[in-house]
């Protein structure tokens, strides 16, 4: 299978257009929007039919196996999960607010979060523990990067008596960096602290084994790097976890179990859901390894090319790299992240740019239609600056 260019056709991505923002809110493939187009129309040649009495049962109700359960199936052991303990959410804030609030906090509770995590996740937290009284507190971790082991000794560092609740990125958002998630929750079990793990750019960027981890919940997003349609994410919870556990929006499946509860969280339009598994199915197409071979590879390779173009230091452990990566810009580039954004954009460049510890930075994602060319165009475009 050819990677690069030779992909393009599979999705609809403007040619013009070099795209290096996989990361921030996917690109669905072709077949899999062809399967979500076939699933609406399906939906809507009996809408009563499919959304009342085939896609969930949150009453027990149905006699055969709903519909989002069978979608379950092929994700979860993607995954690596039991499907019964596994529900799909629209995206990882979600997931994320769910989990929040139903964890029960009090006012001498604290709430751990670190500086590297998601802003969304992160103003969930803050909410929760305001409305608690409990404390949050933000972690400082270690950037730029150098070792895995420095952010589990961070996390544990921060830990008090008070400390229930960590929420920690598997794979940071803007960062781009893969951290020692299961090592981070192991410190975390042994002083008695909860982790929920934010994984909303792990399926489909490296392998993923959510059991394994040995976190309390795991929520992530298929609609990135698993081509899924937008909105589509999913919550693992381990099974100690689940009684209490509920989503945000309380409807049918009240108290009749952890998959009756987010099955059906009133009426909404499934397909993204269901259209998931056709996702893996181009995953699999491709070779699921080659993928994360080719993306990781070309990630690797554009942190050391765009370093040295820019004359800018690069020090994380390749170990800490998945599909993405996170360079700092020249200094000549300036100080107005905005500003290069739309220098890009005008060169028809589509790559976030932001402002952290007093430099600018860009987050390259490499995916099977991305090459070097579109590194080098990056790299020209910026130096030209």
């Amino acid at each position: 299978m050819s990677f690069g260019r030779a992909r393009r056709a599979d999705f609809l991505l403007d040619p013009q257009l070099t795209y290096l923002n996989h990361g921030t809110v996917g690109v669905t493939h072709r077949d899999v929007l062809a399967t979500q187009r076939a699933i609406v129309e399906e939906i809507e040649s009996n809408p009563a039919r499919f959304l009342l009495r085939e896609l969930a049962d949150p009453q027990g109700d149905l006699d055969g196996e709903p519909r989002v359960r069978q979608a379950m199936v092929p994700i979860a052991r993607f995954v690596g999960t039991d499907p019964d303990d596994t529900v799909f959410v629209d995206n990882i804030t979600t997931a994320a607010n769910a989990v929040l609030r139903s964890v029960p906090l009090g006012s001498h509770d604290e709430v751990l979060v670190t500086d590297l995590g998601y802003g969304g996740v992160s103003n969930a937290a803050a909410y929760v523990a305001r409305r608690a009284g409990a404390t949050l507190t933000t972690v400082t971790m270690p950037w730029p990067a150098v070792s895995a082991a420095s952010y589990v000794e961070s996390i544990a560092a921060a830990i008090t008596s008070r400390t229930r609740l960590l929420v920690v990125d598997h794979l940071t958002a803007t960062t781009a960096l893969l951290l020692p998630l299961a090592d981070i929750a192991a410190a975390c079990h042994d002083r008695g602290v909860a982790v929920l793990a934010d994984g909303a750019h792990v399926p489909g960027n490296v392998p993923l084994d959510i059991v394994a981890l040995g976190v309390d919940w795991y929520a992530a997003n298929l609609h990135k790097w698993a081509f899924a349609p937008r909105s589509c994410g999913i919550l693992w919870c381990a099974p100690h976890r689940q009684a209490d556990l509920h989503p945000a929006v309380i409807s049918w499946g009240l108290d009749h179990g952890f998959t009756a509860e987010f099955d059906l969280p009133g009426t909404r339009d499934p397909s993204a859901w269901l259209a998931a598994p056709a996702g893996i199915d181009v995953l699999h197409g491709y070779g699921v390894d080659a993928v994360y071979r080719h993306n990781h590879q070309l990630a690797w390779w554009a942190a050391g090319t765009l370093s040295e173009r820019w004359g800018t230091p690069f020090v994380t452990p390749e170990s800490m790299i998945g599909s993405m990566v996170t360079v700092q810009l020249p200094a000549s580039a300036g100080d107005d992240p905005r500003g290069v954004q739309q220098a890009l954009h005008d060169q028809r460049i589509e790559v976030p740019v932001m402002a952290r510890d007093g430099a600018l930075w860009t987050r390259v994602s490499a995916q099977v239609y991305n090459d070097a060319a579109d590194i080098e165009t990056l790299a020209d475009a910026v130096a030209a600056l």
